[in-house]
């Protein structure tokens, strides 16, 4: 039997703060490569750009809490093409303490949250647990 994933398995954390030994694995989830920060000390174990919004998502966005609930609507619809790489972040989580690592400035409003509430099956038209 597969472990659940509970929300204390999914932790947040952008880019630009330092690594810490309760993050678990690391996995930075933007398509780009955060600005200013030096692979050495990013301490990022996994990064999956794939599972990132789109380069036209991204932008349209443009970190603009008024478009949030459609960009929300509009993420978790293109994760659905990303079956693969969700399963993988799920395997992540069951297997002990995973940290999404973003970069956006926002901590409420960017693809880290609505990736983690999708793996945690918060949404009801969420892609489906494997």
């Amino acid at each position: 039997m597969q472990k659940t994933i509970i929300a204390s398995d999914i932790k947040l954390k952008r880019a630009y703060s330092p690594p810490s030994a309760r993050d678990g694995t690391r996995i930075l989830i933007d398509r780009l490569w955060p600005r200013g920060v030096r692979k050495s000390d990013a301490g990022i174990d996994r990064w999956i750009k794939e599972i990132a919004p789109s380069t036209a998502l991204r932008k349209w966005f443009g970190h603009d809490p008024a478009r949030w609930p459609e960009f929300r609507r509009r993420y978790m619809a293109e994760i659905r093409d990303h079956a693969d790489q969700l399963t993988e972040l799920r395997a992540a989580a069951r297997k002990g303490p995973v940290t999404l690592v973003f970069a956006a400035r926002d901590e409420l409003h960017n693809d880290a949250v609505v990736l983690r509430d999708v793996v945690l099956g918060r949404y009801a038209n969420a892609p489906k647990k494997r």
